[in-house]
């Protein structure tokens, strides 16, 4: 345990740019939608600080919960027109989409059926759970994103404390895609947090990383993610696909 602990948290290193992901898939940018940016100006200082980390296209996920955020494909599209005629009036060369990061919650099945889900790039969808339990039917709706085409990603699975390495090699198993949040490459959810990320890039069970920006915060302090061990050895991996997005 003394030895893992150490290759993990050992001094920093020289940082790698995001420059080398190009694109940030997980993000809650639209001004005022969910508790993400509260204003269009937030929005756009957070985009110009992420362009200024390395990344070219960023692809922003407001949430959708029926409880709290009943955001739908028009709402958040009708934010993303907002947020994209205010970075050309300012020149800010970044490509920027929506999709959403959906909540498995009870209606969920109901929203499948319905289809209009927001997707990105290859029919990859963004799905979230509770951080404490999963709901009764997390794996059939899965099965059920599947049959309809979608590719699935589980969004940042190392915060879901009812999970464990062999949940997660199970969902690997049937062809579930692992977002990793990188705040949780330097402890800002916790430790344990933290201890599972980096057991996760060991198992190389990691597809795919995503800032999860939710304010100014957030993206002042991305900045030291890139000189962890954990990092590095994402990046040198070969195994992320943010670039093919």
């Amino acid at each position: 345990m003394v030895k893992w602990f150490k290759k993990w948290f050992e001094k920093p290193l020289d940082p790698i740019g995001f420059d080398c992901l190009k694109t940030d898939m997980h993000s809650h940018l639209i001004p005022a939608i969910d508790d993400g940016a509260i204003s269009l100006e937030e929005s756009i200082n957070m985009i110009k600080v992420l362009h200024e980390l390395g990344f070219q296209k960023v692809i922003t996920t407001p949430h959708v919960m029926n409880d709290f955020y009943k955001n739908t494909s028009k709402t958040i599209l009708g934010g993303l027109e907002l947020v994209r005629t205010e970075l050309q009036k300012q020149n800010i060369s970044v490509e920027i989409e929506a999709a959403a990061e959906y909540y498995l919650d009870y209606e969920f099945e109901e929203k499948i059926k319905a289809g209009n889900l927001l997707t990105f790039s290859d029919n990859y969808i963004l799905v979230e759970t509770s951080f404490l339990e999963a709901p009764p039917n997390f794996k059939k709706m899965i099965f059920q994103l599947q049959l309809e085409g979608y590719k699935v990603i589980l969004a940042h699975p190392e915060r879901y404390s009812f999970m464990n390495m062999e949940d997660y090699e199970d969902l690997q198993s049937r062809s579930v895609f692992m977002q990793l949040n990188l705040l949780s490459l330097i402890g800002h959810y916790g430790t344990d947090v933290q201890n599972k990320a980096n057991m996760m890039i060991e198992k190389e069970l990691i597809n795919f990383v995503g800032t999860d920006c939710h304010n100014m915060g957030h993206a002042t302090i991305y900045e030291k993610c890139q000189t962890t061990k954990a990092w590095h050895h994402l990046v040198e991996s070969g195994k992320l696909l943010n670039h093919t997005l």
